[in-house]
């Protein structure tokens, strides 16, 4: 089988006025033109990996803000007054805003690539984030925290950019009543959002994103944003290195043809929309270092298990590859998407529809115990 393409990273300045993640990633596109061939490392990473870029994913917020000041909000929303990174359809509620035409411009370029790894850049506080921003009982928010299938992922993820940012990992909140250890935070746990973009990536577009608060101050000085491109410079490199984690492959056909929107998912880590192979049948699955079972499945066959030890190998560029071949399979497997719909909000529902159910055979038993 030949080896997979490279992988795709997709690094965006998100949905409202982001003033300082636009200078950084204007930044980050002209270090890694004027690097390449020059430096081994950025050409080795431009070599292997699809890097692409979004400066601004709201240029009427940016430009409808005139004066430089810390607070102002008139540049978090587009010209509609719609706040964008409240925007996505949401996978815990009902979502009930009109779709902006960015957010669908958004929702069809994550539809039409294979992203993997993303950031959403912010401002505001100085932090990363991490999914879910939002939650329910099935991922544990009673307990203050939403947890993903990947969470210890998403926790590398977000330390890894944090520990290579000049000050993000030493947890300093912008005032004395936010501290974030470590630099990093679970979305939830630092308040609720319905409709951000993080989520909707991770359970839609199948790619893992977090989002990065950058600066204190929203729209700071512009003597000031040479020195936030080079406390972000290196934390954003390592950042996308980290789209060779973990596993990738291809699921084919007895004839060596590509079997698109084949389930591919590891052993116990299931995801509330599966994870499927692309119109190549190729599939990506960010995972730490370790031992997993890889299951992939094309409908109305049996399924394939393979074991797989996976190393670090972000420093080589390149992600363990294992691929799958079905013997029996001749045909290509129909389109299949999840439907924009609260998946999790329905998950819950089942969960406790089935819990009376349990109640009422326990009290049978006892009662035919009774009166036996």
């Amino acid at each position: 089988m030949p080896p997979i393409p490279p992988s795709r990273t997709c690094t965006a300045s998100g949905a409202r006025w982001k003033t300082v993640g636009r200078e950084v990633l204007l930044h980050l596109i002209d270090f890694l033109v004027t690097s390449y061939r020059r430096d081994p490392v950025i050409t080795r990473l431009l070599n292997n990996t699809r890097i692409h870029i979004m400066p601004t994913m709201n240029p009427d917020g940016f430009e409808a803000t005139k004066v430089p000041d810390c607070y102002y909000t008139r540049g978090r929303y587009n010209k509609n007054g719609e706040d964008l990174n409240r925007n996505f359809p949401d996978a815990f509620e009902n979502n009930n805003a009109s779709i902006q035409p960015e957010t669908q411009a958004v929702m069809n370029w994550i539809k039409n690539e294979t992203f993997v790894l993303s950031a959403n850049l912010h401002g505001g506080a100085l932090v990363a984030s991490y999914t879910f921003d939002n939650g329910n009982a099935v991922t544990g928010t009673s307990k203050g925290y939403s947890r993903s299938p990947d969470d210890d992922v998403f926790i590398h993820l977000a330390k890894t950019y944090s520990f290579n940012h000049a000050s993000m990992y030493k947890g300093t909140g912008c005032d004395s009543r936010q501290t974030f250890p470590e630099g990093i935070t679970n979305g939830y746990s630092w308040y609720q959002l319905e409709g951000g973009m993080q989520d909707y990536n991770y359970v839609w577009g199948q790619c893992f994103e977090i989002t990065l608060e950058l600066s204190c101050c929203k729209y700071p000085p512009a003597d000031q944003l040479e020195k936030f491109w080079r406390d972000n410079k290196v934390a954003l490199i390592e950042y996308m290195k980290q789209v060779h984690l973990g596993v990738k492959g291809q699921v084919t056909d007895k004839n060596g043809d590509p079997i698109p929107n084949a389930i591919v998912e590891a052993k116990g880590r299931p995801h509330v929309c599966p994870y499927r192979t692309n119109e190549h049948g190729e599939y990506f699955l960010l995972l730490l270092p370790g031992t997993y079972v890889i299951n992939a499945t094309v409908p109305g066959f049996k399924s394939m298990l393979k074991t797989v030890e996976i190393t670090d190998n972000t420093g080589n560029f390149s992600a363990l590859q294992q691929d799958f071949s079905f013997s029996e399979v001749s045909i290509r497997s129909t389109a299949a998407s999840c439907p924009k719909t609260p998946l999790y909000q329905e998950l819950d529902r089942a969960s406790a529809a089935v819990k009376p159910t349990v109640h009422i055979l326990v009290l049978m038993t006892v009662m035919l115990a009774i009166f036996k």
